[in-house]
């Protein structure tokens, strides 16, 4: 797969140390590109629209807005593939069930 079909990453948590642990795994992916990274919604709904990712990893517990209300509005405004990463999200939680119905591809 050449450069130009990598697919586009952007990982959405406030923890900086699951950042770079998701960053590091995804960028050793010969067919993934991590383009960037946020601490939060608001910072990622700015570097989406810079950006333009092909997908967007996301936490669901972060200051200032909690995942599952921005994957809500992300979902309106700019639908986006969204992979749920959250130890709160295992895939028969209530919260993961949510997170699918709002539009997330996995949790």
């Amino acid at each position: 797969m050449s450069v130009a079909q990598k697919i586009r990453v952007l990982i959405v948590d406030d923890s900086a140390i699951v950042r770079k642990i998701l960053s590091d795994a995804l960028s050793s992916e010969p067919d993934i590109e991590v383009v960037g990274s946020a601490p939060d919604p608001f910072v990622a709904r700015d570097k989406i629209l810079s950006l333009q990712p092909d997908v967007v990893t996301l936490d669901i517990e972060m200051p200032r807005m909690d995942g599952l209300s921005f994957l809500k509005r992300l979902m309106r405004f700019h639908p986006i593939p969204v992979v749920i990463i959250s130890s709160l999200a295992q895939s028969s939680s209530r919260t993961a069930i949510e997170a699918l119905q709002a539009g997330a591809v996995e949790v």
